[in-house]
């Protein structure tokens, strides 16, 4: 049955032990991260903590992989080493963080050769939507896989999409972030133009809460910026590398994004200021240095 599969987790960044920690309250749990001390809140939530990748893929069914880019994951599957087909075989393995599509292809052809079975889970939303298990995954692969996986995307998601085949989930992920990226920029733009004209920043925040254009990303992410509250719930570096990822796919099949090469720009731009730590939002930053540019004596 679904619900007696063995759960592994690796990867417990912000967000990895987010989730981890809603997953060990609803099923055993065992997990594994390079950083030994990133394991401790798990095991106070009654995880177990494996001492090597080799003991967790071998005391785990599914294995979920939370991990930073695709050099981590390769890592952790020993994709070109001895240990590849060991940790493969027999397993589902579930890839939840943002590559690129090409990439997540290439893996699911050679986890499926080496007999396991490949589930592509990007998720949408920050820290605080993990905390709380309310993530949006977006699902691609094998139909019997992703039904093995979804009673454990219950406690970590409050939605789940089906996309299709791989890299379907991870190219709806990059759509999904273009309109992030455009809308906090945009949001960024506007509270940076309100300041400028000496207008009441709150009476601004008032009004874009009562209108149409109001969401739950404009209203979190508005009084941040009134306060300048750059502490990160998704940092400049992370959504800096999803724009190159969109950027990038794009080019790949042709298809023009110029609103998300400008926003992407702008991202680039904090993070050479030094920002790269901070919430996106400290992408204002970067449009009040064009300003300043604008007003420098020549």
């Amino acid at each position: 049955m679904v619900e007696t599969l063995r759960v592994g987790f690796i990867g417990l960044g912000s967000m990895g032990t987010a989730m981890a920690m809603n997953l060990a309250k609803t099923r055993p749990l065992t997990v594994w991260n390079r950083s030994v001390e990133k394991t401790v809140p798990l095991k106070q939530a009654g995880a177990r903590v494996a001492d090597s990748l080799d003991e967790l893929f071998a005391s785990a069914d599914i294995v979920i992989l939370m991990l930073a880019d695709d050099q981590a994951i390769d890592l952790v599957l020993d994709r070109s080493g001895p240990r590849f087909m060991t940790r493969i075989q027999n397993h589902v393995i579930v890839h939840m963080g943002t590559t690129s599509p090409h990439y997540s292809l290439q893996l699911e052809r050679e986890i499926s050769a080496a007999g396991g079975s490949y589930v592509e889970a990007p998720v949408s939303g920050s820290r605080k939507p993990a905390e709380a298990g309310q993530l949006i995954a977006m699902l691609a692969g094998e139909p019997s896989a992703i039904a093995a996986l979804e009673p454990c995307l219950e406690s970590m998601c409050k939605t789940s999409i089906v996309c299709g085949d791989v890299p379907k989930a991870l190219l709806m992920k990059l759509a999904v972030n273009t309109f992030l990226l455009a809308t906090v920029t945009g949001l960024a733009e506007a509270i940076h133009f309100a300041k400028q004209s000496e207008l009441d920043l709150d009476q601004l925040v008032e009004v874009l809460a009562a209108g149409q254009i109001a969401s739950d990303i404009s209203r979190l992410k508005a009084p941040k910026l009134v306060a300048r509250d750059f502490s990160a719930h998704a940092a400049i570096t992370d959504v800096l590398k999803n724009g190159r990822l969109i950027s990038e796919a794009a080019r790949q099949n042709g298809i023009a994004s110029p609103l998300l090469d400008i926003c992407r720009d702008l991202y680039e731009e904090t993070s050479a200021l030094g920002h790269g730590k901070l919430d996106m939002i400290a992408v204002v930053q970067a449009i009040e240095a064009r300003t300043a540019a604008k007003h420098r004596p020549t």
